[in-house]
């Protein structure tokens, strides 16, 4: 009688060490956000503080980057497993960068905004050779500008895209009146409003529909060693949207302590952003072509790549 019972108590004992064997050995993956303060990539941190990546088998450690460029060198040194970054990123990849995009995560461009003066232009019409500031020479927010320029039928040149850097000299240049207007994120875009500083005259989105802003990528070393690994993260990733749909009070409470903005913002920015993401990951072939040509015109490659090589869906979650 007591043999049975240590026999059972035994069994029971390694029952339960297997049942937690998958907690016991989470596999950690270094996942680097492009900058730290975007709502675009919050989703990480809902997936992180709801558990979704740890139910499947994950441990996050989150880094956060000054930009693509700075990104993806870390994923080239090895420092960094997955990304979340721009659509215009996979450029790199076409220039030999060992990583590869894994998931479309946001299509159209709803994050992005040109902000002007309360006084300044009343419409996107009146643009034609005015100033507007964006962060960097050959960016995202210089070809979504340029791109407006073309669409208004004045070509790239025709509003003058003035590079200045961090957002806070493009601000003051704004209010001094040496610039005409600033393409800037949409929460920060409703701050100015908010303070009446600035107005918002447009949002890319509108204007630029077929489109993946944000896109993940994994290194090439992950893929072929820990491919589950990539698996496990895109599965908590879409469990983290869902999430998000569902539940605005707790996603607007994780994104106040997250991105710095107060719980105001962060829920208009929700209401805006939500129908950007993406459910499933999948790549949009009209969404690619304009990546490819926006390649070119931003003059990043000197053709358009093929656009199959740069991307795999492999890994996205089956229905």
């Amino acid at each position: 009688m007591g043999v049975n019972r240590t026999t059972a108590l035994l069994a029971a004992a390694m029952a339960c060490a297997l049942a937690a064997a998958p907690a016991c050995a989470a596999e950690t993956l270094r996942v680097g956000k492009a900058v730290p303060e975007a709502f675009s990539f919050v989703p990480l941190d809902v997936g992180m503080r709801k558990g979704l990546f740890k139910q499947n088998g994950l441990d996050i450690d989150e880094i956060s980057f000054a930009g693509d460029a700075k990104m993806q060198q870390a994923m080239t040194a090895d420092s960094l497993d997955i990304a979340l970054g721009s659509g215009p990123a996979m450029a790199f990849i076409a220039k030999g960068a060992p990583v590869k995009a894994v998931a479309a995560i946001a299509g159209p461009p709803l994050d992005l905004t040109i902000v002007v003066r309360p006084d300044g232009p009343k419409s996107v019409a009146d643009l034609k050779g005015k100033k507007i500031s964006v962060s960097t020479v050959g960016g995202l927010t210089y070809w979504l500008t340029s791109e407006t320029s073309r669409q208004q039928g004045w070509g790239p040149t025709g509003i003058d895209i003035v590079p200045m850097g961090a957002m806070a000299p493009q601000i003051t240049a704004l209010e001094r009146g040496d610039i005409d207007g600033v393409v800037t994120d949409v929460s920060t875009a409703l701050e100015l409003e908010r303070a009446g500083k600035a107005r918002v005259l447009m949002r890319f989105g509108q204007i630029v529909k077929d489109f993946h802003v944000h896109v993940m990528y994994a290194t090439d070393t992950l893929i072929a060693k820990k491919p589950d690994a990539i698996r496990a993260l895109l599965k908590g990733w879409f469990e983290a949207i869902a999430f998000m749909r569902h539940n605005k009070p707790e996603t607007v409470a994780i994104a106040t302590e997250v991105i710095g903005k107060d719980q105001d913002i962060n829920g208009k920015t929700y209401d805006d952003l939500m129908p950007m993401f993406s459910d499933d990951g999948r790549f949009n072939p009209k969404a690619l072509d304009t990546l490819a040509k926006s390649y070119v015109e931003l003059k990043r490659l000197p053709a358009e790549p093929d656009m199959s090589k740069l991307y795999t869906e492999a890994f996205l979650p089956t229905k």
